[in-house]
């Protein structure tokens, strides 16, 4: 199992199933990050927190632990 945190920069990955319960995985859906849709990972800040990412065509940074919900290929 990969995580998105676990994506390298540069790199286009396809989400496979989100993890965590309730209002956390509201809130990554919301963001427009569901299963099937591909993710481009722009940037890792230097101490790896936050994630820059476009998805959708629009530009997204999210935490390190929200990106640990994410399972991609």
């Amino acid at each position: 199992m990969k995580t998105l945190k676990e994506a390298k920069v540069g790199e286009t990955v396809t989400v496979v199933k989100l993890h965590g319960e309730g209002a956390v995985k509201r809130r990554i859906m919301d963001m427009g990050i569901t299963k099937g849709v591909e993710i481009y990972v722009r940037k890792v800040a230097p101490l790896g927190d936050p994630v820059e990412i476009t998805v959708r065509g629009y530009e997204l940074s999210i935490r390190k632990n929200d990106a640990n919900m994410i399972e991609v290929e």
